[in-house]
């Protein structure tokens, strides 16, 4: 019997069991995140330079050995949720008056 053991930064144990390694990737991805709020929220940088630090800063901390992990569907949607709350961030969407009545 093998113990848990890291492989490309993923814990794998013989449970299978990854929600608790997803969920230290996307902790990690906030923090990623929150070191650079202050770039993605200034009014001085474009949106295309904000994403492109979104994909050179962000994402591929939380990506980075997810190759290994079992296609979980429950998985996908927390990395999917989690890149669309970034992208959120940086193009903070304005309710349209006509829209929200």
């Amino acid at each position: 019997m093998v113990g848990p053991f890291k492989y490309l930064a993923t814990t794998l144990t013989n449970q299978n069991s990854f929600q608790e390694e997803i969920k230290r990737k996307l902790k990690s991805g906030n923090a990623h995140h929150h070191s650079v709020q202050n770039l993605l929220s200034s009014n001085l940088i474009p949106k295309n330079t904000k994403i492109k630090i979104c994909r050179t800063i962000i994402l591929p901390v939380v990506l980075y050995g997810c190759e290994n992990l079992v296609t979980q569907i429950e998985g996908e949607i927390k990395l999917g949720v989690f890149g669309n709350t970034v992208l959120r961030r940086i193009f903070v969407p304005k309710r349209d008056e006509v829209t929200w009545k």
